[in-house]
C-alpha cells in the first residue's frame, strides 16, 4: 500500500517560489501533482513517469518543474514565478503500475496524499 505525505506549502507573494515535497512509501511507477482551488475542480499540474518523462499543464509550463529522487522516494514540485491563480490545495498522487502513461487525468491515480496548501498573494 502506497502512502503519500506532502509538505512545503505556505504563503508567498506573487513572483515568489515554493518547493513542494511528497514522501512516498511503496512501489509507484508514475507520480503526479494535482491542485484544487476553492469552488473549482481538481486539475492535473505535472506528472513524471518511470523513465523520467514529464508532462505539464499549459498554465504552469515554464514556471513549475517536477522531479523525483528515487533514492529518497520523494517527489518534488519546484514552483517559480508564482501567481495568485496558483493558489490551491496541492495533492501528490501515485499510479502504481503506470497505466496512466503520465496522464494528468486524475482517474488514473489510485493513491493520494492529504494535500498541502499554497497561497499566493498579489
Amino acid at each position: 500500500q502506497v502512502q503519500l505525505v506532502e509538505s512545503g506549502g505556505g504563503s508567498v507573494q506573487a513572483g515568489g517560489s515554493l518547493r513542494l515535497s511528497c514522501a512516498a512509501s511503496g512501489y509507484h511507477y508514475c507520480m503526479a501533482w494535482f491542485r484544487q482551488a476553492p469552488g473549482k475542480e481538481r486539475e492535473g499540474v505535472a506528472s513524471i513517469d518511470g523513465d523520467g518523462s514529464q508532462r505539464y499543464a499549459d498554465s504552469v509550463k515554464g514556471r513549475f518543474t517536477i522531479s523525483k529522487d528515487n533514492a529518497k522516494s520523494t517527489l518534488y514540485l519546484q514552483m517559480n514565478s508564482l501567481k495568485p491563480e496558483d493558489t490551491a490545495m496541492y495533492y501528490c498522487a501515485a499510479d502504481r503500475w503506470g497505466r496512466s502513461g503520465g496522464s494528468l487525468d486524475e482517474v488514473w491515480y489510485n493513491t493520494w496524499g492529504q494535500g498541502t496548501q499554497v497561497t499566493v498573494s498579489s
